[in-house]
C-alpha cells in the first residue's frame, strides 16, 4: 500500500520552464551570448542550475563564466520566478486527493532548496506538504538516492510504500536507486521515449491518473 508520492518539483508539480528560460537567456544576454529558445530549455534543466548553466554555456564554458552566469541567474530568478511558472492543470486536485485519502505528499528537486521552499510556499500556500527538500550541501544531487532515502527515514514510511513521480530519467533513476516504484508523468519537460529508456514502473499523461495506480 502506497503511503508516501514524493513528487519532482520543475516539469512535475509546476510548469516553470518560461522563467527557468528567461533567467538564464538574462545572465547569457548579460555576458554577451545569444539566448536560446525556450524549448530548447526542456533538456537544459532537471540536474540543477550549475549544469542548466554549463549546459547553456556549451564550449564556451569555464569555470569563471559559470561562475558570472550562475551570480546573474540567481539575481534575476529570485525576482522573477513566478511570473509564468504555475502548476500543471489537475495537479492541485491530484494533492487534494491524496490527502483526503491519508496519503502523504513530499518534494525533492535538484533546484536549490531556498528557491523550492519559496516556490511552494507562494504556489501551494493551501496545501501542507509533509516533506519539502531542494538541493542542499550534504545531500549529493539526484539520481543519488541519499535525499529520497533521508525522507523516507524521516516520515517512517517504507520503500513499498512509497511512490516516486517525476518527468524525467533523472526522477526514475532516482527511484530505481532507493529501491521504490517510479511513476512517470508526460505533461513534463521530457518524453515518454526518455521516461520508457528508463524504466519507469508506470506512465501517466494526467494527474488524477496517478490514483489509479495507488488504488
Amino acid at each position: 500500500m502506497i503511503k508516501l508520492c514524493v513528487f519532482d518539483l520543475d516539469g512535475t508539480l509546476i510548469n516553470s520552464l518560461n522563467d527557468l528560460a528567461d533567467a538564464t537567456n538574462y545572465a547569457l544576454k548579460k555576458s554577451g551570448f545569444s539566448p536560446y529558445p525556450v524549448e530548447k530549455y526542456r533538456y537544459f534543466v532537471g540536474d540543477g542550475v550549475p549544469m542548466l548553466i554549463k549546459r547553456a554555456l556549451g564550449d564556451s564554458y569555464s569555470p569563471e563564466m559559470e561562475s558570472a552566469l550562475l551570480s546573474d541567474f540567481n539575481r534575476y530568478y529570485n525576482e522573477h520566478y513566478a511570473d509564468h511558472t504555475a502548476p500543471y492543470e489537475g495537479i492541485k486536485e491530484l494533492l487534494s486527493e491524496l490527502s483526503k485519502r491519508g496519503i502523504l505528499s513530499a518534494v525533492l528537486s535538484n533546484k536549490p532548496d531556498n528557491f523550492v521552499k519559496i516556490i511552494i510556499s507562494e504556489i501551494f500556500s493551501d496545501f501542507k506538504f509533509s516533506w519539502i527538500q531542494g538541493k542542499m550541501d550534504g545531500f549529493p544531487k539526484k539520481p543519488d538516492p541519499t535525499a529520497l532515502n533521508f525522507i523516507m527515514k524521516s516520515l517512517n514510511v517504507n520503500t513499498d510504500e512509497t511512490l516516486y513521480i517525476g518527468d524525467s530519467n533523472i526522477d526514475i533513476f532516482t527511484g530505481k536507486n532507493a529501491n521504490v516504484k517510479t511513476c512517470g508523468v508526460l505533461w513534463g519537460f521530457r518524453t515518454k521515449e526518455e521516461l520508457e529508456e528508463a524504466g519507469a514502473d508506470y506512465i501517466v499523461d494526467s494527474p488524477l491518473a496517478v490514483l489509479d495506480l495507488i488504488d
